[in-house]
């Protein structure tokens, strides 16, 4: 029988994700029994290594991020070794195209029969300068993958029956540039809907200012399959704070380029992140933030706090804003944000969405619009049980901050309804 093992997938980003990593590992080798092996990978193996012993002495191997696909072989040693000591797989060379190519497609693409969602890596890594960030410490500089490999993955996950494609990156509007092309990820989306066109929608991910151009908006408002969707986080909206971050600071064009995509898709949902607390922020460059994110109206907003972090740009700043004066202000900004979303949500009221449904329990059916990315944002709340994993018409009935609900009687495409997919299965 062969021995069970677990791996963790770890966070090296922030001082609390490394902190809840940390708990989890020590969880798992407490409880781990004789021929059972814990491995640490990803980030935070990556940027600590062999120092993780120390705060997790249970560990057996640890892999970090930039030979992921060497993990078979890692465990194989830990099979094979003579002693119960710890292997560390940590070499400096990342990978390269073709190495992830052959170790994407090498093993079968899986889903879980009630998830219709499904995550698509497209690069890894990052070249952007921003002071207050350890992933390129972490992952390097920007690899992209090669558009076959990638859109010979969609192709397998629309046999699978995945009914939607979130494209990631640390930046995804890099996609690339490595690889000698323009307004590369307009040309990758192209090559994914003409590739797999049972796909019904394709998110995406991770957006960085400045990079979204005339054609990728064109190209999103384009072709139906896109989700009219975007991830894009700001981080501020003072430009001496940006500055400071090593963000681009030209306000104006994250203006101009809102106004242009809201006139190409006038129904675009837009999610932002903002950093509160970066060193240096005063409380006229908070305002500014405020006014800023009230002016814009972004649909969704996610906010954090200022995390010390060794070894990034920001480190020679320190830490001087008090953690009560960065919680105060992430509190306002949220509340403010919360009558934004509340009235983002109402203006869907009356309206027919396409809700891809995740659950139903006790005559209640939970989904997302195309408005919203799973986990992250929020919900539509249906009345009775609807059929999960498929993609069905919802009127909206009402709206709360983040989440709507609907009374499950929206006609589809073809004319037909809620009670007819849910009868029919289809």
């Amino acid at each position: 029988m062969p021995k069970a093992k677990f791996k963790l997938q770890t966070c090296g980003f922030i001082g609390p994700a490394r902190a809840e990593s940390v708990a989890v590992l020590r969880e798992l080798a407490e409880a781990k029994k004789p021929g059972q092996i814990l491995i640490a990978a990803g980030c935070m193996s990556q940027r600590y290594g062999a120092a993780m012993i120390e705060e997790v002495p249970g560990l057996d191997g640890i892999i970090g991020t930039r030979r992921w696909m060497d993990i078979v072989d890692l465990v194989g040693r830990l099979r094979e070794r003579p002693y119960p000591e710890p292997i560390f797989h940590l070499p400096d060379r990342d990978v390269t195209s073709d190495e992830w190519r052959v170790a994407r497609l090498s093993s079968p693409v899986t889903r879980h029969p009630r998830n219709a969602s499904a995550y698509l890596k497209i690069a890894d890594g990052c070249r952007r300068p921003c002071a207050f960030c350890a992933i390129p410490l972490i992952k390097g500089t920007a690899v992209s993958r090669l558009p076959e490999a990638i859109v010979a993955e969609a192709v397998k996950l629309q046999s699978l029956g995945v009914r939607e494609l979130i494209l990631i990156a640390q930046d995804t509007t890099d996609y690339g540039h490595d690889l000698g092309t323009k307004d590369g990820l307009a040309d990758l989306l192209d090559r994914l809907v003409a590739a797999a066109p049972g796909i019904d929608w394709i998110r995406i991910m991770y957006a960085y200012p400045g990079y979204v151009t005339d054609r990728l908006i064109d190209t999103m408002a384009r072709h139906p399959q896109i989700a009219h969707y975007l991830d894009m986080p700001l981080q501020h909206g003072h430009p001496m704070t940006l500055r400071r971050m090593r963000r681009p600071a030209n306000v104006d064009w994250v203006h101009r380029t809102i106004e242009r995509m809201r006139a190409a898709m006038p129904d675009l949902a837009i999610r932002t992140t903002f950093l509160l607390g970066y060193p240096g922020e005063t409380e006229e460059e908070f305002q500014t933030l405020l006014d800023f994110a009230a002016e814009l109206k972004f649909d969704r907003v996610g906010c954090f706090t200022f995390s010390f972090e060794p070894g990034t740009e920001s480190e020679a700043l320190g830490d001087p804003i008090p953690l009560e004066v960065k919680e105060e202000r992430r509190a306002r900004l949220m509340e403010q944000q919360q009558r934004i979303s509340l009235e983002r949500n109402q203006a869907q009221v009356g309206k027919t969405l396409k809700v891809l449904v995740e659950g139903n329990n006790d005559g209640l059916s939970l989904g997302r619009s195309y408005r919203d990315a799973p986990e992250i944002d929020g919900m539509v709340i249906v009345e009775g049980d609807l059929p999960v994993g498929e993609i069905v018409p919802v009127r909206i009935s009402g709206a709360m901050a983040y989440d709507l609900t609907g009374d499950g009687g929206g006609e589809g495409e073809d004319g037909g309804d809620v009670r007819e997919l849910k009868e029919t299965g289809k």
